[in-house]
């Protein structure tokens, strides 16, 4: 099988996907033969992603998706969309995600970083889990970070209501995906479809370009020349949507196209349940017997 058919007949949606990590990882998909759905959060920009990947990959098959998905309603909106748009969906790569320095309120009235960072793809995952299940074998992919390993769940104060600090509540998203990943990997078991999640590196992107605080804006022209390229950091995302090597593989952690330990708050499965329940009921979520991805919620 040559490169070019490795995803021959698939498709593949990257949330995030106007530039950065989520553009290199459409590019790179969409040269392995796969449809490619790219989302963000403006018209504008989604259909300058899509040229920039067909000027790489001419004959790639590209859709634009706008959605900002700090918000509830288009994230479900979005899954509406998708599942009328495709009768199938291989892999989901939830790479969405950002960094603020000061504390913002979504129009959900959720702390901005964790809506975004984790409640928007522990949403989206789960509007979508029924096409994704329908088109098994298939794989969710979570873009996580190195930041995991610092983070800590306030289950008292998740909104960072009254304490914020950037830093922290960035941590503190970064974990949840990971735990999100591995509870996901769990209540998946048997479907054919898997769950991974990946840090990426620190790779040079727009990240915190909307409120960065000082430090950051300090400290980023230092380090700005030892980070990796966005195509550099799209390996990981790009090997675990495609490469037959993970076939089979879920709730694990990678890194450099390798699977590695995360934090060992990560492995805590009380946690993890605890905060599925917390994060379902944020969204809207109400438990139901009858829903595979919920039944779980009983045993």
């Amino acid at each position: 099988m040559s490169a070019r058919d490795l995803m021959g007949g698939k498709t593949v949606l990257v949330t995030g996907g106007t530039g950065g990590i989520g553009l290199a990882t459409a590019t790179g998909l969409a040269g392995l033969g796969a449809r490619v759905g790219i989302v963000g959060r403006s018209a504008t920009r989604g259909a300058a992603a899509a040229d920039a990947v067909r000027s790489k990959v001419p004959s790639a098959q590209v859709d634009v998706f706008e959605a900002d998905l700090s918000a509830q309603a288009e994230v479900r909106r979005l899954a509406a969309e998708v599942k009328a748009t495709y009768s199938r969906l291989d892999v989901l790569v939830n790479n969405v995600g950002g960094y603020w320095a000061h504390r913002h309120v979504t129009v959900d009235g959720l702390e901005h970083t964790f809506a975004l960072n984790h409640l928007a793809p522990f949403l989206l995952t789960r509007e979508l889990h029924d096409l994704l299940v329908a088109s098994a074998p298939a794989r969710a992919v979570t873009v996580s970070s190195g930041a995991q390993a610092m983070g800590r769940i306030d289950l008292d104060d998740l909104q960072g209501e009254r304490s914020y600090n950037g830093q922290r509540a960035y941590n503190q998203s970064k974990l949840a995906n990971v735990l999100f990943t591995y509870e996901l990997a769990r209540r998946l078991e048997g479907t054919g479809v898997t769950a991974n999640v990946l840090h990426p590196g620190v790779v040079r992107t727009s990240f915190g370009h909307e409120d960065s605080g000082r430090w950051m804006r300090l400290m980023l022209p230092l380090v700005r020349p030892f980070m990796k390229t966005p195509d550099q950091g799209a390996a990981t995302p790009i090997y675990l949507a495609s490469s037959p090597d993970v076939d089979g593989v879920s709730g694990a952690y990678f890194a450099n196209q390798q699977a590695k330990k995360s934090s060992n708050a990560s492995y805590d499965r009380h946690l993890a349940h605890r905060l599925w329940e917390v994060s379902s009921t944020l969204v809207g979520i109400q438990h139901d017997n009858n829903s595979q991805l919920d039944a779980k919620d009983q045993t």
